[in-house]
């Protein structure tokens, strides 16, 4: 009964009540102090970067006290500066906290160089969609005796052969040298 007793006491009691308020004001304490430290409901707008050059985007962002990151270069987009910004996160007009990070993705000076496949011996057929597909364009086909009808003897750039493996920019045209079907009738039989 001494247990109960003590539950039920004056000095308990006021103890109890003591703890309870303490309880309470440090939780407001630290909700507040939190509220305080991150900043809440204090929020910027994220600017549209896009099509701006990198010193641009540094003052933009001191400005306004963002960070940013370049994660890659994207692949080349001719309607874009050489080495702006082409996609950005978070998106323009988006809400963020002072010192975020904003990533950008920006324009590489020009086209990648691509690997130029072995199609040698292989019909228009083949070799043009392959080309194709790779991002060339299809230049002046020409032909020369050749026993195998439109198989493809050279590949030339500016008029310059090329072989499998040599690498030229995306888009660069490439002109065709193919086979006629006919026998060269110069050689002796």
């Amino acid at each position: 009964m001494g247990f109960f007793k003590f539950l039920f006491s004056k000095a308990f009691l006021m103890q109890l009540l003591i703890a309870v308020i303490l309880l309470i004001s440090l939780a407001f304490a630290t909700l507040y102090w939190l509220d305080y430290t991150t900043n809440h409901d204090q929020r910027l707008k994220v600017p549209d970067l896009s099509k701006l050059s990198l010193d641009v985007v540094d003052k933009k962002l001191d400005e306004m006290n963002l960070r940013r990151e370049i994660l890659d270069s994207a692949n080349y987009n001719p309607n874009y500066p050489k080495y702006s910004v082409i996609e950005q996160t978070p998106k323009a007009g988006k809400y963020v906290k002072e010192n975020r990070k904003i990533y950008l993705n920006l324009n590489p000076s020009g086209y990648r160089k691509i690997e130029i496949p072995n199609l040698l011996r292989n019909t228009k057929r083949q070799a043009i969609p392959t080309l194709k597909s790779l991002g060339f364009e299809i230049g002046d086909i020409t032909y020369r005796p050749d026993i195998a009808k439109d198989a493809v003897l050279e590949l030339r750039y500016k008029g310059k052969k090329i072989e499998p493996g040599d690498k030229l920019m995306k888009t660069a045209v490439i002109d065709l040298v193919l086979g006629n079907g006919q026998r060269n009738y110069n050689s002796v039989e």
